[in-house]
């Protein structure tokens, strides 16, 4: 992450605006890249006064919420052998397994497996295509996606930034409490969205209602 940051530092402002948007637009597609990364180094470098933050958490909002649309635009049109051939173009990030984890994520939780899986890296790379395969309504996905997008890249963004900021006033000797709040509340906020992306994770075999495993059916209970 530190070269990642290293290298943003040498660009002007409004690319590296750009290459925020568009690594994490083309990760919500459904390839796998370090949209999270970039994201990190760019607010640390908005701490640092290189960039201005709005600016970092729009353009990453704007890519996570245009890139999942469009993946789920390819997903709706491409289906599951869609999925099956990035599974086989990048198996160690979307095999077989990943997807069936993914999808039985959407079985159990339906569009909150859209929100949450904004702050887990399978299903962030995995959510639009995922989505659009399994025909997911795309106003609830639409809605879901937006709010997640802006709570993840506003709420990265500005956590960051402000540990970043109290952390250089506390090289100064000017404030600690600024540095213990922002510690906390950083802290605070990642356990709870944390815990919350932990329960999208599958259950095992035989931990469904009828003690088979068995999901209820993704479209189940949705308008289509």
């Amino acid at each position: 992450m530190i070269d990642v940051q290293h290298w943003l530092s040498a660009l002007p402002p409004v690319a590296v605006y750009l290459i925020v948007a568009g690594v994490i637009g083309v990760e919500s597609m459904g390839v796998p890249l370090p949209g999270e990364i970039v994201l990190v180094s760019s607010a640390l470098l908005a701490a640092a006064g290189v960039v201005e933050p709005q600016w970092v958490a729009t353009a990453a909002a704007f890519g996570a919420i245009v890139g999942d649309s469009i993946g789920y635009a390819v997903g709706r049109r491409g289906g599951r052998p869609l999925l099956a051939r990035l599974g086989r173009r990048f198996p160690k990030h979307l095999g077989p397994a990943h997807l069936a984890r993914a999808e039985q994520s959407f079985a159990r939780h339906g569009v909150w497996a859209v929100f949450f899986g904004r702050f887990v890296a399978l299903l962030r790379i995995l959510a639009g295509p995922l989505a659009g395969a399994l025909h997911v309504p795309y106003r609830r996905f639409l809605l879901a996606n937006a709010a997640g997008g802006l709570v993840w890249a506003f709420g990265t963004t500005y956590l960051l930034y402000s540990v970043g900021r109290a952390a250089e006033h506390w090289l100064k000797d000017i404030s600690w409490a600024g540095l213990v709040l922002a510690v906390l509340a950083g802290l605070g906020s990642t356990w709870w969205l944390r815990r919350r992306a932990r329960r999208l994770e599958p259950v095992s075999a035989g931990d469904g209602p009828d003690g088979t495993g068995a999901s209820e059916p993704v479209g189940a209970g949705t308008d289509r």
